[in-house]
């Protein structure tokens, strides 16, 4: 009956929604740094805990107010000891430990062992209480009984929670721990040097009436305090031979800091790549939106100029470090990944739907497109991807590989081609008027929701009037170049406008369609 009710009681908690919902939701806000609630509260926490130092602080010579030190012993010990419980429940999950053991012993077709899964469970909880953060966590608490004095003190182990709470806190501490064997090595030593100085100092100066060394715990002071260099000068030796034992002591004492400076110098520039880049994801995982660009050659640095003109985010995965070099020389935020691996986006941790507008896969290469964006088909089902093609007889693998937008670059130049054949406007004289002047150029303009929303049809844009000639527009909808088009003609998002003339007017004219207004 019992070993029933705890299988029930486990499946339920298993399958329900709203307990896994409101269970994901507290270990977000406790524990996910990407939570945006989360942040605030860490700096509610750490509010809490200076002023449970300051109380402290205050009560040590002054009296103290009431209904303050009741809310220091007592509100604040409380909240200290729900967090505590919180983070108890959250760090591992009962129910699925219970499920599981269930399901393995069904499966065997043997009675269900409740006993090991509860081991199991009493364990995994263990493990987490008998942690240095869970151990500092309950020493925070024991405040709550004020009346014992000896347990005012552990206030100052609120402090220590400090670190749970600060981000860069944990980043300090994660790059100490790359050097853990180094950092033991010069704690023995220092030990070595400490204990070995410490009885020959006492040796020397004990029996020495003039010597303020006249006890073990005066030599151990006095060996710490020199070799770390710091000769506060209180304490001395005074005979020849206690001189000669500090000389030892303070040269050991430089060779210890200066084997600790190196430490802590070569574990932060080896880190220092790793950290760049997580906070380089940071940065990715707060956009709003942004475009995912894979490669970043030619034709993707103008895209990318084409979008960051239009106020967009773009961020950048290319594994050539001169490529990666090259995006953020472009003022872009880059990564070097390789844009066909899965870890690649593992490690981006992206939320698809709601951050990226779209990826687009512009490597100069058929072949690696269609494997990144099968890569990325893999694990998002319904992105929009965007792929520039190379070679037209690809074009049926990159659609197989689930892109849903092919960009051949030269099928734009044929439908111009084939709509100013036999017009009056005929390339030639395109060719002489670039000739006459290298400062004419023909170039396209991109139409945007900017311009869409301040001008509605061709004859709207205005160009005569910066002397610009419009040859004409490509329409994306219709796959169609239609050359001197009617003033009546609607201009739509995703279409493009072919402009010849100076340079300078042309950027003018661009400026233009980006900032007029329409009136009423």
């Amino acid at each position: 009956m019992f070993k029933r009710l705890i299988l029930d009681s486990a499946y339920f908690l298993q399958t329900s929604q709203s307990y896994q919902a409101t269970k994901q939701f507290v270990y977000d806000i406790l524990e996910n740094h990407k939570c945006k609630y989360k942040k605030y509260i860490d700096a509610f926490m750490i509010f809490l805990i200076f002023i449970s130092v300051a109380v402290l602080i205050r009560e040590v010579k002054y009296h103290v107010n009431d209904y303050l030190l009741f809310f220091s012993n007592y509100i604040i010990s409380f909240i200290f000891l729900v967090e505590y419980i919180l983070r108890l429940w959250v760090s591992s999950s009962v129910s699925e430990i219970i499920v599981q053991r269930a399901e393995h012993d069904t499966f065997l077709l043997r009675d269900v062992q409740l006993s090991k899964a509860l081991k199991k469970v009493l364990r995994v909880k263990l493990e987490y209480i008998f942690s240095i953060q869970a151990i500092i966590d309950l020493l925070a608490i024991m405040p709550f009984f004020h009346e014992l004095r000896l347990f005012r003190i552990f206030i100052l182990f609120r402090v220590f929670k400090i670190f749970r709470y600060a981000k860069s806190f944990q980043t300090l501490l994660g790059v100490l721990a790359t050097k853990k064997f180094e950092f033991l090595t010069l704690a023995m030593f220092a030990s070595i040097v400490i204990f070995v100085s410490s009885v020959l100092i006492y040796v020397m100066e004990a029996n020495n009436e003039s010597s303020p060394i006249n006890t073990l715990f005066d030599a151990v002071y006095w060996s710490i305090v020199t070799i770390s260099t710091v000769g506060y000068g209180d304490v001395t030796a005074v005979s020849d031979e206690g001189r000669f034992v500090a000389l030892l002591v303070i040269t050991a004492g430089i060779a210890v800091l200066a084997f600790t400076t190196s430490l802590f110098v070569s574990a932060f520039t080896e880190k220092l790549d790793e950290i760049k880049e997580i906070k380089t994801i940071e940065d990715v995982s707060k956009l709003p939106k942004f475009y995912l660009i894979c490669g970043y050659e030619n034709i993707a640095c103008e895209v990318a100029k084409k979008l960051v003109k239009d106020g967009s985010h773009i961020v950048v995965l290319d594994k050539n470090p001169e490529n990666l070099m090259r995006a953020k020389k472009d003022g872009l935020v880059a990564l070097e990944y390789d844009p066909g691996a899965v870890e690649s986006y593992k490690k981006l941790h992206l939320d698809v739907e709601k951050q990226v507008e779209a990826i687009l896969c512009l490597q100069e290469d058929d072949v690696a497109n269609v494997y990144t964006a099968l890569t990325i088909r893999s694990i998002y089902k319904d992105v929009y991807i965007l792929s520039v093609l190379m070679n037209n007889n690809n074009r049926k693998k990159m659609h197989f590989a689930g892109i849903n937008k092919v960009v051949y670059p030269q099928e734009l130049v044929g439908l111009i081609t084939k709509e100013l054949v036999g017009k009056p406007v005929a390339f030639e004289v395109i060719h002489e008027l670039r000739s006459e002047n290298g400062d004419v150029m023909v170039d396209e303009i991109g139409v945007t929701s900017r311009i869409v929303e301040n001008f509605t049809t061709v004859g709207e844009l205005g160009n005569s009037d910066f002397r610009v000639v419009l040859l004409g527009v490509y329409k994306h909808t219709k796959d169609h170049f239609y050359f001197n088009p009617l003033d009546s003609t609607i201009i739509e998002k995703g279409d493009y406008l072919l402009v010849i003339g100076y340079k300078v007017f042309i950027k003018e004219f661009e400026n233009h369609l980006h900032t007029k207004v329409r009136n009423g």
